[in-house]
């Protein structure tokens, strides 16, 4: 039987759980799984509802600490107590910060942007969609429908050159911001190709998802949020951005405006010109 057998499961607020294994505990948040050796653990405290593992530090550093909430208060002395029968004994001088390994799989922000871009566009179609039609029904023969499909062509290029342009420009203007505030490290690949690791601030290893075949990338974490990377771009690719986004964007939005006065002029009985 396992050492570790003993050592009760804990089920916390937002789908947090904590547990033991083998060689540590294991923290695991949606989209999150921090492995903390039993070497970089000092203590593992039970306070009330909650956990706490306290990391090594060296003399005269504060501690970090891994935390579940809301979890049994009887689970809780009960994990602490066999928690802290499976520590080693101290070592001095040891940044346990250090040998922890977090393990991130949410998005990062380029994968949500692209993700709420996509849904915004197909409203934009959708809305494009319904202009088109109006335009037709309301209409009287043959150039109202004519109209209409020339609008309908219109307004799909219109919205394929404001999610070209807000590829480009809105991730440049996110790139400046995450450059003056935030921490940029060189992420080198983990498990092959479109995978990346990079050590936070506090010395834990973190790793992303990014499509990219180079050995290695610059990313720019928040300090707040260490596991919310940006994948800084090139010289090369960021100029391109800068000088199509706004090209694509701008007529992309003039298509937009030019459906939107087709219709209206078919709707108050204006002839198309």
């Amino acid at each position: 039987m396992s050492i570790t057998s003993s050592v009760p499961v804990l089920q916390g607020r937002g789908a947090t759980v904590l547990r033991a294994v083998q060689d540590g505990l294991v923290l695991e948040r949606p989209g999150e799984k921090v492995m903390i050796p039993f070497g970089a653990i000092a203590r593992v405290r039970a306070e009330a509802r909650s956990v706490t593992v306290e990391l090594r530090a060296l003399a005269g550093a504060t501690p970090s600490v891994h935390r579940i909430e809301d979890v049994s208060a009887a689970a809780a002395a009960a994990f602490a107590d066999a928690a802290n029968a499976l520590l080693s004994d101290p070592i001095e001088d040891v940044d346990g910060s250090v040998l922890v390994d977090a393990r991130t799989f949410t998005r990062t922000w380029l994968q949500r942007f692209r993700r709420r871009l996509g849904w915004v566009l197909l409203g934009c179609l959708g809305g494009v969609l319904a202009l088109s039609v109006t335009t037709a029904v309301a209409g009287d023969g043959r150039a109202a429908v004519t109209g209409a499909v020339f609008g309908l062509a219109l307004g799909v290029m219109a919205v394929v050159g404001i999610g070209l342009g807000a590829v480009c420009v809105v991730p440049w203007f996110h790139e400046i911001r995450r450059r003056r505030r935030g921490v940029t490290v060189v992420a080198v690949q983990a498990d092959g190709p479109g995978t990346y690791q990079y050590t936070d601030s506090t010395g834990t290893t973190r790793v992303f998802s990014h499509p990219s075949p180079a050995p290695s990338v610059q990313a720019s974490y928040d300090p707040r949020d260490p596991s919310d990377v940006f994948v800084l771009q090139d010289r090369s690719t960021r100029l391109l951005d800068i000088t199509l986004g706004p090209c694509f964007l701008l007529a992309g939005l003039g298509g937009i405006a030019v459906v939107i006065g087709l219709a209206a002029m078919t709707i108050l009985g204006k002839p198309l010109p």
